[in-house]
This record gives C-alpha cells, structure tokens and sequence, in this order.
C-alpha cells in the first residue's frame, strides 16, 4: 500500500464499528471528518484521548466535522472499553469507534508502522474535507496523547483558508490577523481585503480575519 499523502483522496470503506456497520463516505455526508486511530483497546492514554474527543464532540460539530476513531479490537470489546471510558473520564463516548480486526483500514490509511510496530496501528490523525481529500496527517508515538485543542485550531485554519485567500501564521488562533496570500499583488488585496493590509514585507502582509 502506497504512503496516503496530503490531497490524496481519503479512502472509502465499509466496516464494523461500536455503532454498527457503517459506510465511511455515507457517515461523513457533505462535511468534514476526522479518523483517528488507536493501537488497541485498554490502552491508558488512548483511554483518555476518546473521553477527550467526546467532550469536543460539540465544538467539532459546531464546524461540521464528524469524527471516527479507530482500534484493532473487536466490537464486543470496544463496547466494554466504551463503559471504562465513560466511567474514568466522567463522559459519554458519542461517535463511532471501527472494529479493525482484520486491518483492513489500518492498511488503507497506511497506520501500521513496522518499524515502531508490525501489527498495532500508530496513533495518527487524518482530517478530512468535503471534496474526500486529506487535509491533514498527524501522528503520534504511543507515549504522547494527542491535543484537541489542537485539532480545533486545524480545523478552524484549514475552513478559513480553504474558502479566503488567506494562510494562518505560527500559533495562530480564531479571529486573529492572518497571512495573505502570496499570489495576490498587494493593489489587488487591498481590493479584496476591505478591512486593510498591512504590508511587513513584500512577501509578508497581513489582514484582519475576513470571517472576525
């Protein structure tokens, strides 16, 4: 299976999970997705990861993104990690986890790593758009948990930029000013970008957040 890249198209699947058999591209609908996958079930930071996630699960919703997470446990065991999680983490798992016994989505996404593991999947996160391609690839070894605020921030980016020609700069937060684009004549932002450019460099304007 060749490496899954940033702009390739997320690949489509059908498979078990903890709320049935769902079909990838029919749950994800016409918005935004993200997978995310986890080595096994039991796992105690992966634990505290999907109580994370079902806490955001709000705030990704308020963006029109769904989420999915993934282990290469079976179902009936996914079910009585869910009540850990729930319990420990003081939430209510609501998203769906795949049952990827067989690994067959762990190899179409490219998450089994030999060299860290021949058979448990790396933690990775995949972010993707409404067009089904990949927007953003991260992964983390077995002993970091994954930031959601984070992935918030991501997300909040990949939306501005995607519909504004616009970049977002290091550490940059919702509503802050932002990069535009280096493609653009400064005469031309200025036309486009009605609430001022503020040019630092040739190469490097800013301009208020056009969605603030």
């Amino acid at each position: 299976m060749a490496t899954l890249r940033l702009g390739d198209t997320a690949p489509d699947f059908t498979a078990e999970t903890s709320q049935g058999s769902l079909n990838f591209y029919d749950y994800l609908g016409d918005g935004w997705g993200i997978l995310f996958s986890h080595p096994a079930d039991f796992t105690p930071v992966c634990t505290t990861e999907l109580g994370t996630a079902a806490k955001f699960k709000e705030e990704f919703a308020k963006r029109n993104v769904k989420m999915m997470a993934l282990s290469v446990d079976g179902v009936a065991s996914h079910a009585e990690w869910i009540k850990d999680i729930n319990e420990t983490q003081n939430t209510v798992v609501n998203f769906p986890i795949i049952a990827d016994e067989d690994r067959k989505v762990s190899d179409l996404y490219d998450m089994i790593h030999p060299n860290a593991d021949d058979t448990l999947t790396v933690r990775s996160v995949f972010i993707i758009g409404p067009d089904k391609s990949v927007k953003l690839i991260l992964t983390y070894p077995a002993s970091t948990g994954r930031n959601f605020y984070e992935l918030l921030r991501v997300v909040d980016s990949l939306q501005l930029t995607a519909y504004h020609k616009v970049a977002t700069p290091a550490n940059w937060e919702s509503g802050e000013k932002v990069v535009v684009s280096p493609a653009i004549p400064t005469g031309e932002a200025k036309e486009i970008f009605a609430k001022g450019v503020e040019e630092i460099k040739p190469y490097l304007r800013l301009t208020p957040d056009p969605t603030a």
